[in-house]
């Protein structure tokens, strides 16, 4: 029996398929943590039980005022060791989970992103180093909505 390209393809593309469908668990599975709640209900459904400390080691470069919501940078550094989950909140966003990184414990710790924020609120940073959990936040001032207004 000979083996045709068009039998190669049909059966590339059943295998690359099979290799999807984890993937596609994958995706539902983070679609909880980043649901419609308000910021109390986040942090209860991400951190259940947990005693999250206040942390002056953990350090925000975020703009006082952001003139356009749609688009507030932020950068992430710390002196904590062995870090390796870092969660971006924001209180007044529909999805208060803006990100969360998964990080190599043995790295420093360097985040830079930019976000959507919906009004001005707190932007909140927790960030998880074994078994203990650390936070800061910074007020942000936005005088142009980003999260549809």
């Amino acid at each position: 029996m000979r083996f045709t390209r068009r039998d190669f393809i049909q059966k590339f593309v059943v295998f690359a398929g099979s290799l999807a469908l984890p993937k596609l668990s994958l995706a539902n599975w983070f679609a909880d943590d980043f649901s419609h709640r308000s910021i109390n209900a986040t942090l209860a459904a991400l951190f259940p039980e947990q005693q999250i400390q206040s942390s002056r080691k953990i350090f925000l470069k975020l703009p006082r005022i952001a003139e356009n919501g749609s688009v507030v940078p932020i950068t992430i550094t710390s002196s904590i060791k062995y870090i390796d989950t870092v969660y971006i909140l924001s209180e007044k966003n529909p999805v208060p989970l803006i990100a969360k990184f998964s990080l190599a414990p043995n790295l420093d710790t360097f985040i830079g992103a930019r976000f959507k924020m919906q009004e001005t609120c707190n932007v909140i940073v927790v960030v998880k180093s074994g078994e203990q959990y650390y936070k800061t936040q910074q007020k942000v001032k936005v005088t142009l909505g980003g999260c549809g207004g």
